[in-house]
């Protein structure tokens, strides 16, 4: 019996045991015929495992040590019997002993053999109270990532440091998908040189070398790009570990484990984006560099105004119009319902929304409880709904007038299998209930609109914006002509005053400058006519609103960005 021990360590060795793998022919260990040899039915004896009858045991090296004790006796009268060996010392054995005592008397099931990836199943399985978008990227998380780091460890042995070395390990991933990226960003550039120096060539017929170089260029591109390239930024690090702490929190209530381990883990430090206004000087650098000076921007009053001109004909421009100056989210906007639409009052009540993820779209309800909100419409927009409401009806009835001729021209026909010209209406106009549709009534998907949004600002020469962004704009324009930021707040749906207050820091740079210059003014100075000090823009003059609990910026409706 080696090895240092604590008293209360020392009372728990008469639960300790030491035994081997040594075979050899084994003996009875009890009863009237202990010390005997088992022996076959042939009369030889029986080979088997000796355990703790090893006569090698007495050396200090030999064998390993082992704790066993009895718990009371679970569902159905079964005997509970936990035991764990491998210790170097008998000191090791009763001090591990002591500490599963004290786990199994404490309430935890220390003879549970369930492994993480049998609970994560079974958590995920029950959690029915998430809404879908959320329960994808649970999902995605534990299948992808979760399962197969620690999917084969037992619930009883997972500590901090084993999910710590999972995220080791996608930092790794992330070096070598970055080098990846910029591989073929690489390749990129030469095959893009390659097919320029091919098309630009005056002789004809080109040089049969200028193809193959573009040929061997494409290859490589194609090999490039095959290779994975995605990086797992701080944000969606943060929200991995925060699903798998919500996993272990519930089973430390259920007393599968004695303390939540991802709480101690440590990940790079992530920083909440915050709007950047375009400046004239981060448009020219823009412009030099093709770089973006941060992931969220924000349109000045100007170039908001170009954008709105360039899409005043556009059929997406009332829907643009609302974004910008009510701040729906993208669902919200292609999920509004006439039926929340007062155009008498001039309101619109979010009380839900379209999703999108990898393409398929859903109905499901706005992001929080803050999110349902009514919406006062400005004067502008609330005349483009009006309009807009007058067209769609228009529409509709065009629609139906010509599904109906198609209809009479398809009984009159010989052939009714003949096919139909593209310009017929085959199908009479979908009544979705939406505001903004197509123009046979289908809800637009969520994804289309991001596209054309795109695609519209780049056709327009403007510095790029994400359409999320348009609630930035909305927020900043607002801020900028005073209202005060609980009212953004609301008009946002944030869940939280500081969310919108630690969000919206800064405003547009003229109205920066008059503050500025507001104070400079109070000071007189020798020589210089005193002048009045100017009135400022101060957004926040309102009285002080105390700030809640941050929760994080709102998300965009695709999963697995991070925006406000």
């Amino acid at each position: 019996m080696t090895g240092s021990k604590g008293e209360g360590s020392a009372l728990f060795e008469e639960k300790t045991y030491k035994r081997c793998s040594c075979k050899g022919p084994k003996t009875y260990n009890s009863g009237p015929r202990k010390g005997q040899p088992v022996l076959n039915a042939d009369g030889t004896p029986k080979i088997g495992y000796l355990e703790t009858a090893c006569p090698l045991l007495k050396k200090r090296d030999h064998g390993s040590w082992y704790y066993s004790f009895e718990l009371p006796p679970g569902p159905g009268g079964k005997r509970r019997h936990p035991k764990k060996g491998g210790f170097r010392t008998q000191a090791d054995a009763a001090e591990a002993c002591e500490k599963a005592w004290n786990l199994a008397h404490g309430g935890v099931q220390i003879d549970s053999k369930e492994t993480v990836e049998q609970y994560l199943r079974r958590w995920f399985a029950k959690r029915v109270d998430l809404k879908r978008s959320t329960r994808e990227g649970y999902e995605d998380h534990i299948n992808r990532v979760f399962i197969p780091a620690l999917g084969h460890l037992k619930m009883l042995d997972l500590r901090t440091r084993h999910i710590q070395d999972m995220f080791k390990q996608i930092w790794e991933d992330n070096k070598i998908h970055q080098a990846n990226r910029e591989a073929a960003q690489q390749a990129l550039t030469v095959e893009r040189a390659a097919h320029t120096a091919w098309r630009k060539c005056a002789a004809r017929p080109r040089p049969p070398e200028l193809r193959q170089n573009w040929n061997d260029a494409r290859n490589a591109l194609r090999q490039a790009r095959s290779k994975p390239r995605h990086i797992t930024g701080p944000g969606t690090q943060l929200k991995m570990n925060n699903t798998l702490s919500a996993a272990l929190e519930d089973a430390v209530k259920e007393k599968l484990i004695s303390e939540n381990w991802a709480k101690s883990v440590v990940l790079p430090k992530y920083v909440r984006p915050k709007p950047l206004v375009w400046t004239d000087e981060r448009v020219a650098r823009w412009l030099a560099t093709g770089k973006k000076p941060g992931r969220v921007m924000v349109w000045t009053p100007e170039q908001t105004g170009v954008f709105l001109d360039g899409v005043a004909e556009h059929r997406l421009y009332p829907m643009f119009h609302l974004k910008v100056f009510r701040g729906l989210r993208r669902g919200e906007s292609a999920g509004l319902p006439w039926s929340e639409t007062n155009l008498t009052l001039g309101t619109v009540h979010i009380s839900e929304q379209l999703v999108a993820a990898s393409y398929e779209v859903w109905e499901d309800t706005p992001k929080s409880d803050s999110g349902e909100r009514t919406i006062s419409l400005d004067s502008q927009t609330h005349e483009l709904l009006c309009l807009w409401q007058q067209r769609q009806q228009a529409e509709r009835q065009e629609w139906n007038r010509a599904y109906e001729e198609w209809q009479q021209h398809k009984q009159r026909r010989s052939q009714p299998d003949e096919p139909s010209s593209k310009t017929e209406k085959t199908y009479p106009w979908q009544d979705t209930g939406l505001v903004f549709t197509w123009e046979d009534g289908r809800a637009y998907h969520p994804e289309y609109l991001s596209q054309a949004f795109e695609r519209l600002v780049k056709k327009l020469g403007l510095p790029p914006v994400r359409l999320h962004d348009l609630r930035h704009c909305a927020a900043t324009l607002s801020l900028a002509a005073g209202v005060h930021m609980k009212k953004i707040q609301v008009l946002l749906g944030h869940s939280s005053y500081s969310l919108t207050a630690d969000t919206y820091t800064s405003v547009l740079p003229q109205f920066e400058k008059a503050e500025a210059d507001a104070s400079l003014a109070l000071v007189p100075r020798a020589g210089k006519p005193e002048e009045a000090a100017p009135a400022a823009v101060a957004p926040d003059e309102a009285p002080e609103v105390p700030e809640d609990a941050s929760d994080g910026l709102d998300a965009p409706d695709v999963p697995g960005e991070t925006a406000a």
